[in-house]
Protein backbone atom coordinates (compact mmCIF):
# COMPACT_ATOMS: atom_id res chain seq x y z
CA UNK A 1 0.00 0.00 0.00
CA UNK A 2 1.43 3.37 -1.06
CA UNK A 3 1.66 6.08 1.57
CA UNK A 4 2.59 9.70 0.89
CA UNK A 5 5.21 10.59 3.48
CA UNK A 6 8.41 12.48 4.20
CA UNK A 7 11.60 10.53 3.53
CA UNK A 8 12.75 10.74 7.15
CA UNK A 9 9.42 9.39 8.37
CA UNK A 10 9.63 6.51 5.88
CA UNK A 11 13.05 5.62 7.31
CA UNK A 12 11.73 5.70 10.87
CA UNK A 13 8.79 3.51 9.92
CA UNK A 14 10.90 0.87 8.19
CA UNK A 15 13.44 0.87 11.02
CA UNK A 16 10.59 0.24 13.46
CA UNK A 17 9.51 -2.76 11.38
CA UNK A 18 13.12 -4.08 11.40
CA UNK A 19 12.73 -4.48 15.19
CA UNK A 20 15.91 -2.87 16.56
CA UNK A 21 16.41 -3.62 20.22
CA UNK A 22 18.62 -0.62 20.98
CA UNK A 23 18.52 2.81 19.29
CA UNK A 24 20.99 5.54 20.11
CA UNK A 25 21.41 8.76 18.16
CA UNK A 26 22.04 12.47 18.58
CA UNK A 27 19.90 14.91 16.57
CA UNK A 28 21.62 16.90 13.81
CA UNK A 29 20.19 18.57 10.70
CA UNK A 30 18.97 17.07 8.34
CA UNK A 31 18.80 13.73 10.19
CA UNK A 32 16.75 14.97 13.14
CA UNK A 33 13.26 13.94 11.97
CA UNK A 34 14.30 10.28 11.82
CA UNK A 35 15.38 10.02 15.43
CA UNK A 36 12.56 12.29 16.66
CA UNK A 37 10.08 9.85 15.13
CA UNK A 38 11.84 6.82 16.57
CA UNK A 39 12.06 8.39 20.04
CA UNK A 40 8.31 9.03 19.91
CA UNK A 41 7.66 5.46 18.78
CA UNK A 42 9.67 4.08 21.70
CA UNK A 43 7.89 6.42 24.13
CA UNK A 44 4.52 5.24 22.77
CA UNK A 45 5.58 1.58 23.13
CA UNK A 46 5.32 1.05 19.36
CA UNK A 47 8.81 -0.48 19.39
CA UNK A 48 10.10 -2.90 22.00
CA UNK A 49 13.44 -1.13 22.14
CA UNK A 50 15.68 0.86 24.43
CA UNK A 51 16.27 4.44 23.24
CA UNK A 52 19.52 5.72 24.74
CA UNK A 53 19.72 9.49 25.03
CA UNK A 54 23.32 10.70 24.75
CA UNK A 55 25.30 13.93 24.75
CA UNK A 56 27.07 13.54 21.38
CA UNK A 57 27.36 11.48 18.23
CA UNK A 58 30.54 9.88 19.57
CA UNK A 59 28.54 8.62 22.54
CA UNK A 60 25.64 7.53 20.31
CA UNK A 61 27.72 5.16 18.22
CA UNK A 62 29.66 4.04 21.29
CA UNK A 63 26.37 3.01 22.90
CA UNK A 64 25.41 1.13 19.72
CA UNK A 65 28.80 -0.59 19.72
CA UNK A 66 28.33 -1.82 23.28
CA UNK A 67 24.75 -2.92 22.66
CA UNK A 68 25.72 -4.79 19.50
CA UNK A 69 28.59 -6.54 21.29
CA UNK A 70 26.07 -7.60 23.96
CA UNK A 71 23.93 -9.26 21.26
CA UNK A 72 21.29 -6.66 20.35
CA UNK A 73 20.13 -5.52 16.93
CA UNK A 74 20.97 -1.81 16.95
CA UNK A 75 20.33 1.30 14.89
CA UNK A 76 21.61 4.86 14.67
CA UNK A 77 21.50 7.81 12.28
CA UNK A 78 23.69 10.86 11.70
CA UNK A 79 25.14 13.23 9.14
CA UNK A 80 28.09 15.48 8.33
CA UNK A 81 29.91 16.81 11.41
CA UNK A 82 28.13 14.21 13.54
CA UNK A 83 29.60 11.41 11.44
CA UNK A 84 33.00 13.09 11.67
CA UNK A 85 32.72 12.99 15.46
CA UNK A 86 32.05 9.24 15.21
CA UNK A 87 35.23 8.64 13.19
CA UNK A 88 37.11 6.65 15.85
CA UNK A 89 34.09 4.53 16.75
CA UNK A 90 33.36 3.74 13.08
CA UNK A 91 36.72 2.04 12.76
CA UNK A 92 36.20 0.22 16.07
CA UNK A 93 32.75 -1.07 15.04
CA UNK A 94 34.09 -2.54 11.80
CA UNK A 95 37.20 -3.93 13.48
CA UNK A 96 35.05 -5.64 16.11
CA UNK A 97 32.79 -7.03 13.32
CA UNK A 98 29.57 -5.58 14.72
CA UNK A 99 26.56 -5.51 12.32
CA UNK A 100 25.28 -2.00 13.10
CA UNK A 101 22.99 -0.26 10.58
CA UNK A 102 23.23 3.52 10.50
CA UNK A 103 21.37 5.95 8.25
CA UNK A 104 23.45 8.78 6.80
CA UNK A 105 21.47 11.84 5.71
CA UNK A 106 24.25 13.05 3.43
CA UNK A 107 25.36 16.63 4.11
CA UNK A 108 28.43 18.73 3.41
CA UNK A 109 31.30 18.96 5.88
CA UNK A 110 32.66 22.26 7.21
CA UNK A 111 34.39 24.59 7.11
CA UNK A 112 32.79 26.72 5.80
CA UNK A 113 29.62 25.57 7.53
CA UNK A 114 27.01 24.11 5.19
CA UNK A 115 23.83 22.26 6.04
CA UNK A 116 23.12 21.33 2.41
CA UNK A 117 23.74 18.14 0.53
CA UNK A 118 26.73 16.46 -0.95
CA UNK A 119 28.23 13.03 -0.20
CA UNK A 120 31.54 14.08 1.35
CA UNK A 121 30.63 12.84 4.83
CA UNK A 122 30.06 9.16 4.09
CA UNK A 123 32.69 9.05 1.33
CA UNK A 124 35.26 10.22 3.90
CA UNK A 125 34.69 6.95 5.80
CA UNK A 126 35.18 4.79 2.69
CA UNK A 127 38.19 3.01 4.21
CA UNK A 128 36.65 2.34 7.62
CA UNK A 129 35.26 -1.13 6.84
CA UNK A 130 31.57 -0.10 6.69
CA UNK A 131 29.36 -1.20 3.83
CA UNK A 132 27.96 1.83 1.98
CA UNK A 133 24.65 1.84 0.08
CA UNK A 134 23.25 4.91 -1.73
CA UNK A 135 19.56 5.47 -2.50
CA UNK A 136 18.07 7.34 -5.44
CA UNK A 137 14.66 7.98 -3.87
CA UNK A 138 12.77 7.38 -0.65
CA UNK A 139 11.38 4.02 -1.74
CA UNK A 140 14.89 2.74 -2.33
CA UNK A 141 16.03 4.27 0.96
CA UNK A 142 13.40 2.33 2.92
CA UNK A 143 14.08 -0.91 1.07
CA UNK A 144 17.84 -0.68 1.53
CA UNK A 145 17.48 -0.68 5.32
CA UNK A 146 15.92 -4.13 5.24
CA UNK A 147 18.59 -5.40 2.85
CA UNK A 148 21.36 -3.79 4.91
CA UNK A 149 20.32 -5.69 8.04
CA UNK A 150 20.21 -8.95 6.06
CA UNK A 151 23.71 -8.42 4.67
CA UNK A 152 25.29 -7.04 7.87
CA UNK A 153 24.02 -9.83 10.08
CA UNK A 154 25.08 -12.60 7.69
CA UNK A 155 27.66 -14.61 9.65
CA UNK A 156 29.93 -14.61 6.61
CA UNK A 157 29.94 -10.77 6.63
CA UNK A 158 29.43 -9.26 10.12
CA UNK A 159 30.24 -5.68 9.19
CA UNK A 160 28.38 -2.43 9.91
CA UNK A 161 26.54 -0.56 7.17
CA UNK A 162 25.69 2.99 6.08
CA UNK A 163 22.39 3.49 4.26
CA UNK A 164 22.91 6.88 2.61
CA UNK A 165 20.27 9.23 1.25
CA UNK A 166 20.63 12.86 0.29
CA UNK A 167 19.94 15.45 2.97
CA UNK A 168 16.89 17.67 2.38
CA UNK A 169 16.58 16.47 -1.23
CA UNK A 170 15.18 13.20 0.13
CA UNK A 171 15.03 13.53 3.93
CA UNK A 172 12.53 16.39 3.81
CA UNK A 173 10.75 15.53 0.55
CA UNK A 174 7.33 13.85 0.49
CA UNK A 175 7.03 10.94 -1.93
CA UNK A 176 4.78 7.89 -2.32
CA UNK A 177 6.43 4.98 -0.49
CA UNK A 178 5.21 1.37 -0.31
CA UNK A 179 5.98 0.22 3.21
CA UNK A 180 5.66 -3.51 3.90
CA UNK A 181 3.63 -4.73 6.84
CA UNK A 182 5.30 -5.96 10.00
CA UNK A 183 4.47 -9.53 9.02
CA UNK A 184 6.09 -9.07 5.59
CA UNK A 185 9.24 -7.59 7.12
CA UNK A 186 9.43 -10.45 9.64
CA UNK A 187 9.20 -12.95 6.79
CA UNK A 188 12.14 -11.30 5.02
CA UNK A 189 14.27 -10.27 8.01
CA UNK A 190 14.57 -12.94 10.71
CA UNK A 191 15.23 -12.12 14.34
CA UNK A 192 18.84 -11.16 15.05
CA UNK A 193 21.07 -14.16 15.70
CA UNK A 194 24.39 -12.78 16.98
CA UNK A 195 27.50 -14.73 16.05
CA UNK A 196 28.90 -14.06 19.52
CA UNK A 197 28.07 -11.78 22.41
CA UNK A 198 29.39 -10.50 25.71
CA UNK A 199 28.32 -12.94 28.39
CA UNK A 200 29.49 -13.02 32.00
CA UNK A 201 29.00 -16.80 32.04
CA UNK A 202 31.20 -17.23 28.97
CA UNK A 203 33.66 -14.31 29.00
CA UNK A 204 34.90 -12.84 25.71
CA UNK A 205 36.99 -9.80 24.83
CA UNK A 206 36.29 -7.51 21.86
CA UNK A 207 38.68 -5.08 20.17
CA UNK A 208 41.72 -6.14 22.12
CA UNK A 209 45.30 -4.95 21.69
CA UNK A 210 46.94 -6.49 18.61
CA UNK A 211 50.69 -6.75 18.21
CA UNK A 212 52.36 -6.38 14.80
CA UNK A 213 52.37 -10.18 14.45
CA UNK A 214 48.54 -10.23 14.25
CA UNK A 215 47.15 -6.79 13.32
CA UNK A 216 47.46 -7.20 9.54
CA UNK A 217 45.45 -10.42 9.55
CA UNK A 218 42.54 -8.59 11.16
CA UNK A 219 42.52 -6.02 8.35
CA UNK A 220 42.76 -8.83 5.81
CA UNK A 221 39.68 -10.51 7.26
CA UNK A 222 37.68 -7.25 7.06
CA UNK A 223 38.72 -6.85 3.44
CA UNK A 224 37.66 -10.42 2.64
CA UNK A 225 34.30 -9.88 4.35
CA UNK A 226 33.72 -6.76 2.25
CA UNK A 227 34.44 -8.77 -0.88
CA UNK A 228 31.99 -11.48 0.21
CA UNK A 229 29.37 -8.80 0.84
CA UNK A 230 29.06 -8.41 -2.93
CA UNK A 231 27.39 -11.81 -3.33
CA UNK A 232 25.50 -11.44 -0.05
CA UNK A 233 23.93 -8.19 -1.29
CA UNK A 234 22.98 -9.72 -4.64
CA UNK A 235 21.31 -12.67 -2.89
CA UNK A 236 19.48 -10.48 -0.37
CA UNK A 237 18.40 -8.07 -3.13
CA UNK A 238 17.15 -10.87 -5.36
CA UNK A 239 15.12 -12.40 -2.51
CA UNK A 240 13.75 -8.95 -1.71
CA UNK A 241 12.57 -8.67 -5.32
CA UNK A 242 10.92 -12.09 -5.19
CA UNK A 243 8.94 -11.09 -2.09
CA UNK A 244 8.18 -7.42 -2.74
CA UNK A 245 8.49 -7.02 -6.53
CA UNK A 246 11.34 -4.47 -6.40
CA UNK A 247 14.58 -6.01 -7.62
CA UNK A 248 17.83 -5.00 -5.91
CA UNK A 249 19.95 -7.88 -7.17
CA UNK A 250 22.60 -5.55 -8.59
CA UNK A 251 25.21 -3.38 -6.92
CA UNK A 252 24.82 -1.20 -10.02
CA UNK A 253 21.78 -0.45 -12.15
CA UNK A 254 21.79 0.58 -15.80
CA UNK A 255 19.37 2.96 -17.49
CA UNK A 256 19.20 3.02 -21.32
CA UNK A 257 22.72 1.62 -21.58
CA UNK A 258 22.12 -1.13 -24.15
CA UNK A 259 23.22 0.91 -27.18
CA UNK A 260 24.81 3.88 -25.39
CA UNK A 261 28.00 5.48 -26.67
CA UNK A 262 28.32 7.75 -23.61
CA UNK A 263 27.52 6.71 -20.04
CA UNK A 264 27.06 8.88 -16.98
CA UNK A 265 27.90 7.35 -13.60
CA UNK A 266 26.35 8.70 -10.40
CA UNK A 267 25.06 7.80 -6.91
CA UNK A 268 22.06 9.03 -4.96
CA UNK A 269 19.19 11.37 -5.80
CA UNK A 270 21.01 13.03 -8.70
CA UNK A 271 20.28 9.86 -10.67
CA UNK A 272 16.65 10.94 -11.06
CA UNK A 273 17.70 14.19 -12.73
CA UNK A 274 20.19 12.29 -14.88
CA UNK A 275 17.46 9.92 -16.10
CA UNK A 276 15.30 12.86 -17.18
CA UNK A 277 18.26 14.42 -18.99
CA UNK A 278 19.08 11.09 -20.67
CA UNK A 279 15.50 10.82 -21.92
CA UNK A 280 15.68 14.31 -23.43
CA UNK A 281 19.03 13.60 -25.07
CA UNK A 282 17.66 10.34 -26.45
CA UNK A 283 14.78 12.25 -28.04
CA UNK A 284 17.39 14.29 -29.88
CA UNK A 285 19.12 11.15 -31.12
CA UNK A 286 22.04 11.11 -28.69
CA UNK A 287 23.03 7.66 -27.43
CA UNK A 288 23.48 8.39 -23.74
CA UNK A 289 22.76 6.21 -20.71
CA UNK A 290 23.21 6.10 -16.93
CA UNK A 291 24.95 3.61 -14.66
CA UNK A 292 23.76 4.10 -11.09
CA UNK A 293 26.07 2.85 -8.34
CA UNK A 294 23.94 1.51 -5.51
CA UNK A 295 26.79 0.00 -3.44
CA UNK A 296 29.98 2.00 -3.09
CA UNK A 297 31.42 -0.43 -0.54
CA UNK A 298 32.02 -3.10 -1.62
CA UNK A 299 33.04 -1.25 -4.77
CA UNK A 300 31.45 -2.99 -7.79
CA UNK A 301 34.46 -2.83 -10.11
CA UNK A 302 33.65 -5.93 -12.19
CA UNK A 303 29.97 -5.00 -12.41
CA UNK A 304 30.96 -1.60 -13.81
CA UNK A 305 33.22 -3.21 -16.39
CA UNK A 306 30.48 -5.62 -17.47
CA UNK A 307 27.80 -2.91 -17.65
CA UNK A 308 29.86 -0.53 -19.78
CA UNK A 309 30.96 -2.89 -22.55
CA UNK A 310 30.37 -1.10 -25.84
CA UNK A 311 30.53 2.38 -24.29
CA UNK A 312 33.24 4.72 -25.59
CA UNK A 313 33.00 7.63 -23.12
CA UNK A 314 32.18 7.80 -19.40
CA UNK A 315 31.37 10.91 -17.35
CA UNK A 316 31.43 10.40 -13.57
CA UNK A 317 29.41 12.82 -11.43
CA UNK A 318 31.15 13.08 -8.06
CA UNK A 319 29.31 14.85 -5.22
CA UNK A 320 32.53 14.74 -3.21
CA UNK A 321 36.17 15.74 -3.60
CA UNK A 322 39.23 13.80 -2.50
CA UNK A 323 41.24 17.00 -2.22
CA UNK A 324 44.38 17.04 -4.30
CA UNK A 325 43.31 13.99 -6.29
CA UNK A 326 39.80 14.32 -7.73
CA UNK A 327 36.48 12.65 -7.04
CA UNK A 328 36.52 9.43 -5.01
CA UNK A 329 34.10 7.61 -7.30
CA UNK A 330 35.86 8.80 -10.45
CA UNK A 331 39.20 7.57 -9.13
CA UNK A 332 37.86 4.05 -8.60
CA UNK A 333 35.94 3.98 -11.87
CA UNK A 334 39.14 4.90 -13.73
CA UNK A 335 40.98 2.09 -11.98
CA UNK A 336 38.22 -0.39 -12.83
CA UNK A 337 38.20 0.61 -16.51
CA UNK A 338 41.95 0.95 -16.92
CA UNK A 339 43.06 -0.67 -20.16
CA UNK A 340 39.49 -0.98 -21.50
CA UNK A 341 39.93 1.74 -24.11
CA UNK A 342 37.03 3.72 -22.59
CA UNK A 343 37.68 7.42 -22.00
CA UNK A 344 36.73 8.28 -18.40
CA UNK A 345 36.25 11.87 -17.23
CA UNK A 346 35.46 12.98 -13.69
CA UNK A 347 33.31 15.99 -12.77
CA UNK A 348 33.10 17.40 -9.24
CA UNK A 349 29.54 18.66 -9.07
CA UNK A 350 26.90 19.95 -6.65
CA UNK A 351 29.15 20.40 -3.61
CA UNK A 352 27.46 22.17 -0.72
CA UNK A 353 24.01 21.60 -2.21
CA UNK A 354 24.49 23.55 -5.44
CA UNK A 355 21.57 22.87 -7.73
CA UNK A 356 21.98 20.50 -10.68
CA UNK A 357 19.51 20.80 -13.55
CA UNK A 358 18.95 18.77 -16.67
CA UNK A 359 20.83 21.35 -18.73
CA UNK A 360 23.87 20.86 -16.46
CA UNK A 361 23.83 17.11 -17.16
CA UNK A 362 23.67 17.81 -20.89
CA UNK A 363 26.59 20.23 -20.56
CA UNK A 364 28.65 17.56 -18.78
CA UNK A 365 27.97 15.10 -21.60
CA UNK A 366 29.03 17.76 -24.11
CA UNK A 367 32.31 18.25 -22.23
CA UNK A 368 33.00 14.53 -21.97
CA UNK A 369 32.36 13.92 -25.65
CA UNK A 370 34.80 16.72 -26.47
CA UNK A 371 37.42 15.16 -24.18
CA UNK A 372 37.25 17.90 -21.55
CA UNK A 373 37.02 16.50 -18.05
CA UNK A 374 38.54 16.02 -14.61
CA UNK A 375 37.29 19.41 -13.46
CA UNK A 376 34.96 21.20 -11.06
CA UNK A 377 31.73 21.78 -12.97
CA UNK A 378 29.86 25.06 -12.53
CA UNK A 379 32.46 27.14 -10.69
CA UNK A 380 31.58 30.81 -10.15
CA UNK A 381 34.16 32.39 -12.44
CA UNK A 382 33.78 35.85 -10.89
CA UNK A 383 35.38 34.64 -7.64
CA UNK A 384 38.30 32.78 -9.18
Amino acid sequence: MLEFMEGSHAVAEIVKRCRPQVISAYPITPQTHIVEDLAQMVANCEIDAEYITVESEFSALSACLGASAAGSRVYSATTSQGLALMFEVCFNAAGMRLPIVMTIANRSLGAPLSIWNDQQDSISLRDSGWLQFYAEDNQETADLHMIAYRVCEDHDILLPSFVCFDGFILTHTFEPVALPTQEEVDAYLPAFNPYQRLDAANPLSFGMYATPEYYMEFRYEIDRALQRANKAFVKAGREFGEQFGRDYSGLVEGYRLDDADTALIAMGSICGTVKDAVDEMRERGRKVGLLKIRAYRPFPAQEIVDALKGVSTVAVLDKNISLGNGGAVGTEVKAALYGSGISVYDYIIALGGRDVRKKDIVAVVDLAEKGEGDLFYGLRTEVL
